[in-house]
């Protein structure tokens, strides 16, 4: 028996709308925890915490998940054939996540205080979210057609 006709599998335009769609949802979820945390900081402290927050998201998108994004979109971009609905990640990508999730839980669960803890998760969320978008912009590009009537993707440049 061929294992690989259970495999869900799935063209480029998919891997690319389900890596935008995950990237986005986890930084709306890590925004969403510091700014209920910020609810308990009052005046000057909640705009500083804020600006941080958002301060450190520019440079952690920039110089960090925007980097990551641009080497996967390389990697998806090429494919010519479905392939694995899972396979938006490598596995060392998915190796890194259960990484960052495990940190994550630690910390929330840890004595630091969530005012504080808040400004790397909406860095953090920030720099998901921002680099998300990128692949949601790629997925659109890829649904529209190129002049010559074909796909878009010989168009599709990774620069800003």
């Amino acid at each position: 028996m061929n294992i690989r006709k259970f495999t869900p599998s799935a063209d480029k335009r998919v891997l690319v709308f389900l890596a935008g769609a995950m990237w986005c949802s986890v930084g709306i979820m890590l925004i969403h925890f510091a700014m209920t945390w910020l609810k308990q900081a009052e005046g000057t402290q909640k705009f500083l915490l804020y600006s941080a927050g958002i301060f450190a998201g520019l440079p952690i998108h920039f110089f960090g998940f925007l980097k990551l994004a641009d080497k996967n979109l390389r990697r998806l971009l090429p494919l010519s054939q479905k392939r694995c609905v899972f396979s938006f990640m490598t596995w060392k990508s998915y190796i890194i996540v259960v990484i960052m999730m495990t940190l994550g839980i630690t910390l929330r669960h840890s004595s630091l205080p969530k005012t504080y803890l808040s400004v790397l998760y909406m860095g953090i969320g920030i720099g998901l979210f921002l680099s998300g978008l990128k692949y949601l912009k790629f997925f659109l590009k890829l649904l529209l057609p190129n002049k010559n009537g074909g796909e878009a993707t010989s168009d599709i440049s990774l620069q800003p």
